[in-house]
């Protein structure tokens, strides 16, 4: 029953993909490259080979037309160029044309009845072709991804890059032929970024933003600060164009975290390793390294609806280490309670904590 349906769908696909090579050939940035790689895509599947004939027949159509009506008079659509060329040199090619026409003999023929039925059938086509080939070249991907309280989730993006996204978090994505836009509404995600140095992936979340190009990093936004943690590659973080204050950008290399707090960019380097440690919750672990037990508490709270709730400040000061589980909150405050001078009083709501 679904077989139809899948039919339409890569059907549908292919005709974008042949569309979009043909505005991507009438550039002129258009290389040998660029023409193997369509041989290849051609050989790919003879449905590629024949969607794109068909809808190159038109885009020819399309350009004649449009030749025709802007007055060129050469055999076929005018060179590639040309309407960009100064008038000096189009009228100069437009001579050379009509001289090339009337030096060739020609034979009389008789008008068809369906002409101009072919002619508007032609402009139909070259009409829709060039809106197909607008569309594919400007076609924008928006997405949005959201993970529960309690749950980790990855995504695949459309540029072939990944998001995983901590508990309780949301992003929004906007990919395009020209820019990969990503906005952290909440919570925090790894990018595992797929290279591509024409489209800079940016990520905006608050005030700043964290450019890459092909690298691995995370960014996390709490209320109104930030932190970065780059575990590959190169991140350049900077204020969000139009700032109030600009600052200059800070470039993070691997191992590196920058914390964005009260306006200013703290930067710092990490042990090897130490920058993948604090991204260990993607496998559901906690690491804590010489933490206030405030910090520690919070950390729990983000994955769990049963808080911890700290109502000493002395307690709230205790420094901690270790790895611990993120769903196991109780676990965590009993064993505070048996090496730490900790008291826990035990809800279905939440755990407080008093000094003992």
């Amino acid at each position: 029953m679904n077989k139809p349906t899948e039919h339409r769908r890569d059907s549908l696909t292919i005709e974008r993909e042949a569309a979009d090579w043909l505005t991507r050939r009438d550039g002129e940035d258009w290389r040998d490259a660029d023409q193997h790689t369509l041989n290849a895509w051609l050989g790919m599947d003879p449905a590629h080979r024949v969607a794109y004939l068909r809808l190159e027949a038109g885009w020819r159509a399309a350009g004649r037309l449009q030749a025709l009506g802007a007055g060129w008079q050469g055999d076929g659509p005018p060179p590639r160029g040309y309407w960009q060329a100064p008038l000096a040199d189009r009228s100069e090619q437009l001579l050379q044309a009509m001289a090339e026409r009337a030096s060739q003999p020609r034979m009389p023929r008789r008008r068809s009845p369906w002409a101009p039925f072919a002619l508007a059938a032609a402009m139909a086509i070259g009409v829709g072709i060039a809106a197909w080939g607008w569309l594919a070249y400007n076609h924008v991907d928006v997405a949005t991804y959201r993970s529960a309280l309690g749950k980790v989730d990855s995504f695949p993006l459309a540029d072939g890059s990944q998001a995983t996204l901590a508990s309780d978090s949301l992003v929004e994505v906007r990919i395009s032929r020209r820019a990969r836009q990503i906005e952290l509404l909440q919570g925090e995600a790894i990018f595992v970024v797929a290279k591509d140095p024409r489209r800079p992936f940016v990520v905006n979340a608050g005030s700043h933003q964290a450019v890459a190009v092909g690298t691995r990093f995370s960014v996390r936004r709490d209320a109104q600060d930030l932190r970065v943690v780059v575990t590959e590659g190169i991140v350049r973080l900077e204020p969000l164009p139009g700032a109030a204050a600009p600052q200059p950008a800070s470039l993070l290399p691997a191992d590196s975290i920058a914390l964005v707090r009260d306006g200013g960019v703290l930067v710092r380097s990490m042990a090897p390793g130490d920058a993948e440690r604090l991204l260990d919750w993607r496998e559901g672990m906690l690491a804590f390294r010489d933490t206030p037990l405030a910090d520690a508490a919070a950390e729990f709270n983000r994955y769990n609806a049963r808080k911890i709730v700290i109502d000493d400040p002395a307690v709230a000061a205790l420094r901690i280490g270790g790895s611990f589980r993120w769903d196991n909150a109780q676990g965590f405050v009993e064993l505070l309670e048996s090496g730490f001078p900790v008291r826990a009083d035990y809800s279905n709501e939440r755990i407080v904590l008093h000094s003992r």
